[in-house]
């Protein structure tokens, strides 16, 4: 059956094959003139249908690299040697076998996360009396926000959710990278596409099958899958000047020994495959190599710029730093105590996506304080938040944005790594909450890193304060920082470093203009930044900045398998012309020899997908235990 789904889906390499099964036949009865006219036949209808596909690709504007094998089948048919020519047949219709066969294996990781995608739902029915296990199967886009599911043992959790079973173990390798099962309790968030460990659990979906990790991780595979890689860039490099220096060849050997047998001889020994199978199968390669390590590359053109990118611009918070800031002191004016300043500070922030926000309003929950509600709010990106809170006006933000509206604001003198909320309360400075968010374990030797691997200018741009910036920046060992800029002034800012291609880090969703505007932006996603995912070229579904040292590194490796795999044919194949110039190479066994050079430049290529990616090892803290360290096992 096997075999017959090959015949079914590679008819050309069927017809092929019977029709120099039929000329051997043919041959070996004496029966020669007839084998040679099915054989001129045969192969003029496929020269044609090759022609008609080259000028397809000269209309796109790619030069057609088939013109050497039409050439060499109609020498080969010129000077009589028909078997050869049916071979160079077999060997490009084989090529699309064997570039299937490369492929496959090449994005064997990227297709393995959308055949993983799930498909359905157990929604409980009674999902308040405890022991009631009755579900209704729903398909997984029908699953509604609130919605109580069960997932049995070994099952792929189908939407994000918190974990209402009291705890659970999930395989989530796939989102990660991370060999090991992680332990979630109960009132923890369970990704999409995580396996359920041993016992049944309950999860309760907080997002939609649309909105949740797994399927936004499927829409970056399905983008990067569908994309083509610069291999025509670079075919077309190596393009002309390969033909030119194969017909010199071939006409060189015709010329010095008079024999037009002797022009078809080096000529089929001129291969393609290198260039237009190779090098393609080298990038997918990459892709899928980067999606096992929890890096999601947009297409094969993010390879070829990672593997030259000269200059590195990093946000701070979030990327360079933890991103979990903490409330470390309240500091309020006169006239308010600390618990009414943090209060009110935490109502405001609820309706504010600034990373803060989320510090102020874990600092209230933990002083058991309950938020208040409000009639209004409004939040001006990176400056800060207004809200109408219990009938007064509440700011919380920058000290300029706030002082803009209190004048009497205070500032205030802030340690290492410290950063500070101003608050107002009916336009007058009411204090100050300062958090602490501490530089990345990781970061310092990942900029070390780039240093020592050709990236020549690294910089900061964050709309922090220009102390607490700088402060982070000699942590991590960034000499270059630009601090209290706007979104705006950060694209501006991009667009003008040199040298480049310039490689743009960040995670939040200010950070997706600048992402969108550099030559590679990386966003860090693994806390669902979904705005910055959508922009950038590069999404890190781990909750580690080493992994863009792995991008880096894959992509350099990447590009290094693939000229390998063209310089590799290109010699073979030149040699091997050479040799054929003395006439040691007859027609047949040159055609044969051909295939030899495919296959190794295609096994060559696969190389891509193994290997080391940059070296750098960073122990895993307990706050991010469930995502996975920076260098992940192969």
């Amino acid at each position: 059956m096997r075999f017959m789904r090959a015949m079914r889906r590679y008819p050309v390499i069927t017809i092929t094959v019977v029709t120099i099964a039929v000329v051997l036949t043919l041959h070996a009865v004496d029966q020669d003139e007839l084998g040679r006219w099915i054989a001129i036949v045969y192969v003029a209808a496929f020269v044609v249908w090759t022609l008609a596909g080259m000028i397809r690709d000269v209309i796109r504007g790619h030069v057609g690299l088939d013109i050497l094998a039409v050439v060499a089948m109609v020498a080969t048919l010129a000077v009589g040697e028909y078997i050869a020519s049916l071979i160079i047949v077999l060997m490009l219709s084989g090529g699309e076998a064997l570039e299937d066969y490369a492929t496959r294996r090449a994005k064997r990781d990227l297709t393995a996360l959308l055949d993983r995608s799930p498909r359905i739902g157990h929604v409980i029915l009674h999902p308040h009396t405890p022991d009631s296990d009755e579900v209704e199967d729903v398909s997984v886009d029908d699953v509604a926000v609130g919605d109580v599911l069960l997932v049995r043992p070994s099952e792929i959790v189908p939407v994000d959710g918190v974990l209402l079973t009291e705890s659970g173990t999930f395989d989530e390798s796939s989102l990660t990278g991370e060999s090991l099962p992680v332990t979630r309790h109960a009132g923890g968030e369970v990704l999409s596409g995580a396996i359920n460990g041993t016992r049944a659990v309950r999860i309760r979906a907080v997002r939609r099958s649309a909105d949740s990790q797994y399927q936004q991780i499927i829409a970056l595979v399905r983008a990067a899958e569908g994309s083509k890689a610069p291999v025509v860039r670079l075919a077309d490099r190596f393009a002309i000047p390969f033909t030119a220096v194969s017909l010199v060849l071939a006409g060189t050997a015709w010329a010095i020994s008079g024999d037009p047998t002797r022009f078809a001889e080096v000529l089929v020994l001129a291969t393609p495959c290198p260039l237009l199978i190779a090098a393609p199968v080298a990038f997918l390669g990459g892709l899928s190599r980067a999606a096992k390590t929890g890096v999601i590359m947009k297409g094969g053109a993010v390879i070829e710029q990672l593997a030259r990118v000269r200059s590195a611009a990093f946000d701070k918070t979030g990327t360079l730093t933890e991103g979990r800031p903490d409330l470390i002191d309240v500091r309020p004016a006169s006239g308010i105590d600390a618990d009414e300043l943090l209060l009110l500070a935490a109502s405001a922030e609820q309706y504010s996506s600034h990373v803060l926000a989320d510090g102020i309003r874990r600092a209230a929950a933990s002083r058991g304080l309950e938020l208040l509600g409000a009639e209004e709010a409004s939040e001006v990106a990176t400056n800060g938040v207004t809200a109408a809170i219990d009938g007064r006006t509440v700011v919380v933000g920058k000290p300029a944005y706030v002082a803009s509206l209190a004048p009497d604001t205070e500032s205030v003198v802030l340690a290492s790594g410290e950063v500070a909320a101003y608050v107002a309360v009916d336009g007058r400075f009411a204090g100050v909450l300062v958090l602490a968010d501490d530089p990345r374990p990781e970061s310092a030797e990942v900029i070390s890193w780039l240093r020592m691997n050709g990236v020549e200018r690294i910089v900061m741009l964050t709309g922090d304060t220009a102390a607490t910036a700088e402060a982070i920046a000699r942590d991590v060992g960034i000499t270059e920082v630009h601090a209290e800029i706007l979104p705006p002034e950060k694209v501006q800012l991009a667009a003008q470093l040199q040298p480049r291609p310039v490689m743009m880090v960040g995670d939040g969703v200010n950070d997706a203009p600048v992402l969108a505007a550099t030559d590679i932006g990386v966003a860090m996603g693994a806390k669902g930044a979904t705005a910055a995912g959508d922009a950038a070229a590069v999404v890190i579904l781990v909750d580690s900045l080493a992994k863009v040292a792995d991008a880096i590194s894959i992509g350099r490796d990447t590009l290094r398998v693939a000229l390998t795999a063209i310089w590799i044919g290109i010699v073979l194949s030149v040699g091997l012309m050479v040799v054929a110039m003395t006439g040691a190479i007859p027609a047949v066994a040159g055609a044969l020899t051909q295939e030899l050079v495919d296959l190794a430049t295609i096994l060559y290529a696969l190389r891509a997908l193994g290997g080391q990616p940059s070296g750098l090892i960073v122990e895993a803290t307990p706050d991010s235990a469930a995502a996975a360290p920076a260098r992940l096992p192969d």
